[in-house]
């Protein structure tokens, strides 16, 4: 008799993409196992060849409606490091500060209203609002505290448009960051709250060997950083990307899959972060972290719900900081002369490095351009995580491993595309030799 088993999603919600997994078992031995992405190309690289430097940061902005300030602050970082711009210190802190908005109205979103349905056992958050109308609130709260945060430098919530290369078109007065600081410290609380809350929730016993990689600079790693760090083997300039990194095209999957020169893949975002600069983190986050329980190293990714939350504390405790340090500078941009240079630029997007590199003309053009977003390079280790997961699916019944499965992919906060399409997953048992 054939011993095969079939699992299949047929739409996978609260994640952006779409894909199939498929197992292949002989006996109780995984022999293969392969997550394919059949997003559309997006061509925005090519989108961005012959157009102003200075529209960059806008055309990158709409890659992503959750995340586009992580677009602009790379770009801008990569545009001025061609030519040879600083931002002042206080430009540098404004940027921060929106980068905090963006963190927290992202990781609000994860936690709440994308993840934590699988830890309490709903389809969706309106399902599990209906018994926990509380937690749903908290993270629409905080979510809202996050994107009053990003309006208020930004100009509006989703694809601000006050980044500029050089600096902001405008910046903030005191008073406009002093209306939103209450809301921040309200959300503080409540994000303490989440830590604890999390740290509650059963989360299945996973181990895995990661090497992990972050951006690395003077401060928690966010907004800036000129190197950066692979667990196990050192840190690098941003500039060696391409001799550390390797994009690779997958037949089975519009996607590219980046890994490391060798081969391996590796995990960058939340636990990554955590795992690597623990260190740098606010005082406040600090204390949420050792109030929580959690462990390092972290190497279980059913835990990012955790990190997220202690990342959340994080934000908002560093927005409060920024805001209360806040001068108005002089000027809110430096102008920049345009060059034939070439540049690049890193910053960490609520799901891990983004990297961006740019060719630049003496006539202001851009030549060449080169984004790799954070889940390009966290799919391969994805797709590692659920081969190491399929010997347990094998245990469960049909519906929980399917669960399960559906559970880890939303670990990672993928952000595949700006729709939500489907996963279909596929076991497929062989015949155990006689």
């Amino acid at each position: 008799m054939s011993d095969e088993r079939t699992y299949k999603v047929e739409l996978l919600a609260r994640v952006e993409g779409e894909g199939r997994f498929h197992v292949k078992v002989d006996g109780d031995r995984v022999v293969e196992a392969h997550l394919s992405i059949f997003e559309a190309p997006r061509f925005f690289e090519a989108f961005l060849r012959g157009r102003s430097l200075y529209e960059v940061p806008d055309i990158v902005a709409r890659i992503c409606g959750i995340c586009p300030v992580a677009y602009q602050m790379s770009s801008v970082r990569a545009i001025e490091s061609a030519l040879g711009s600083t931002p002042t210190p206080t430009i540098r802190a404004l940027r921060r500060l929106l980068y905090c908005g963006e963190w927290i109205e992202s990781h609000a979103l994860h936690v709440f209203l994308l993840h934590a349905p699988d830890f309490l056992g709903y389809e969706s958050a309106l399902e599990m609002a209906r018994d926990h109308k509380e937690v749903v609130e908290r993270g629409l709260r905080m979510k809202r505290a996050g994107n009053a945060l990003i309006e208020a430098l930004g100009g509006r919530a989703i694809h601000p448009v006050s980044v500029r290369v050089g600096g902001f078109t405008r910046a903030p007065r005191i008073a406009e960051l002093a209306e939103v600081r209450p809301a921040l410290a309200r959300a503080l609380e409540e994000a303490r709250e989440t830590v604890a809350w999390a740290a509650s929730l059963s989360a299945p016993a996973v181990d895995n060997d990661y090497t992990f990689v972050a951006l690395a600079g003077d401060a928690y790693p966010l907004e800036w950083g000129d190197r950066i760090r692979v667990s196990g083997r050192g840190e690098f300039p941003v500039a060696a990307f391409d001799e550390l990194f390797v994009e690779e095209h997958v037949a089975r999957s519009n996607a590219l899959h980046c890994r490391l020169r060798d081969g391996t893949p590796y995990l960058c975002g939340p636990m990554a972060r955590l795992n690597l600069f623990a260190e740098q983190l606010h005082p406040a986050a600090v204390e949420a972290l050792e109030a929580s329980g959690l462990r390092l190293p972290v190497r279980n990714p059913y835990l990012s719900l955790i990190v997220r939350a202690i990342e959340l504390v994080h934000a908002f405790a560093e927005a409060l900081d920024l805001i209360d340090q806040y001068q108005v500078p002089a000027a809110s941009y430096a102008e920049v002369t345009p060059a034939d240079a070439w540049g690049c630029g890193a910053t960490e997007a609520p799901r891990g490095l983004l990297y961006h590199a740019y060719s630049l003309g003496g006539d202001g053009l851009v030549r060449e351009a080169k984004i790799v977003p954070p889940t390009s390079q966290n799919q391969a280790r994805i797709e590692a995580d659920l081969v190491a997961l399929a010997p347990t699916l094998l245990t469960l019944e049909h519906g929980a491993a399917t669960r399960r499965c559906e559970q880890l992919i939303r670990a990672y906060d993928p952000c595949i595309s700006c729709a939500t399409h489907f996963l279909r997953l596929e076991i497929d048992r062989a015949e155990a030799p006689s």
